[in-house]
């Protein structure tokens, strides 16, 4: 968001950046010059499953109706962009005041009930278009409405490098430094990295492992869970908890080498591509998104998921042959920077949403 955002303003478009509540988002957004405001429009939450909370979800949108109304008319607005498919109201609003409206889907959970998938695709039947952040994405929303492939189009995340580049050290000298980048849950799977690194310094490769990223309320459970497995597993000297990060690249810079062990469906992979951006060997889950992110770079493996031995395994290849993972991860930044520059993204959306609002006003 932040960066479409940027990219429209930037090129002297007036900009009104709408969320459903205050957070980490708008300091991102203000410092991009845009318009933020507020608008309860409600957030699509598993809740809405039942029946009772599908009813308290058609309660909040009818609530909620007028007032996103008025923030539309009151923008003069030409054209809405939504940027998740989780806050569905925007789309019929937009269409209800004849304004065009494209969808980024940033989301997508091939392993997700049926009725799931299509209630959260419904929306985009009434999309003027509809932007997937990979072809996965695509798949699993055709998969829902085949007749969503005649106007999703796929366009690429832009991930922005480090500021500052650090080239894999030379020697793995006092062993591999392992590095966890995500959220804190079993859907992430950091308790498969621990386990890696258990049996890893059991067979006799030395290894370290820092877990960057917290839990969601709610999900303290987990934390304390993980923790405790770490002190089971007589690993509190080489594992690192610290916490959520706002800038992680000087982790990466600090890291040898990424696990991404995600135990279900993600839409693409930004982490694995930082990942590439900071010439880092990379092993991720190989499934959905992770394989389409890591593909065509030579320093990425791909694993089955909950296979332990299989993670041990790529890391134990990557430690075996530091000096071939090394140069090959220095060409991976070069491609990593060419296919998801910021700048080429930034221009290829604004080119995107001009061509929609220009054939709008026709």
């Amino acid at each position: 968001m932040v960066e479409t955002a940027a990219a429209l303003a930037d090129r002297g478009w007036q900009v009104t950046v709408t969320l459903p509540a205050p957070g980490p988002l708008v300091r991102e957004l203000e410092k991009t010059g845009v318009t933020v405001e507020f608008d309860r429009s409600p957030v699509l939450r598993k809740s809405a499953l039942r029946p009772a909370g599908l009813l308290r979800l058609v309660a909040e949108m009818v609530r909620a109706v007028p007032g996103s109304v008025r923030q539309v008319r009151r923008a003069g607005t030409d054209l809405v962009y939504v940027s998740t498919l989780t806050i569905p109201l925007w789309v019929p609003i937009a269409r209800l005041l004849r304004r065009p409206v494209v969808v980024h889907v940033h989301e997508s959970e091939r392993n997700a009930p049926l009725m799931v998938r299509r209630l959260l695709a419904l929306p985009l039947l009434l999309a003027t278009r509809v932007l997937v952040n990979s072809r996965f994405s695509l798949s699993v929303l055709t998969d829902s409405f085949r007749r969503l492939g005649r106007r999703a189009e796929v366009l690429y995340n832009g991930v922005p490098g480090p500021e500052r580049f650090t080239p894999p050290r030379t020697e793995l000298t006092g062993g591999i430094r392992l590095l966890f980048v995500g959220r804190l849950s079993p859907r992430k799977g950091p308790q498969i990295a621990v386990q890696a690194l258990a049996r890893l310094r059991e067979q006799g490769t030395p290894a370290r492992l820092d877990l960057v990223g917290a839990v969601f309320p709610g999900y303290e459970w987990f934390e304390q869970e993980l923790r405790e497995t770490v002190t089971g597993l007589g690993l509190d000297d080489a594992v690192t908890f610290h916490g959520f990060q706002d800038d992680v690249w000087p982790h990466l810079a600090a890291a040898d080498a990424l696990l991404v062990p995600s135990q279900g469906d993600e839409p693409f992979g930004n982490t694995a591509v930082e990942a590439a951006l900071a010439a880092r060997p990379v092993v991720v889950s190989s499934s959905s998104g992770l394989d389409e992110a890591t593909a065509g770079y030579g320093g990425a493996h791909r694993v089955p998921a909950d296979d332990v031995e299989a993670w041990v395994s790529a890391v134990q290849q990557i430690a075996a042959d530091w000096s071939g993972h090394r140069d090959r991860v220095l060409d991976d930044e070069r491609t990593a920077r060419r296919r998801h520059a910021p700048e080429v993204y930034r221009e290829d959306i604004e080119r995107r949403l001009a061509g929609i609002g220009r054939r709008a006003k026709a």
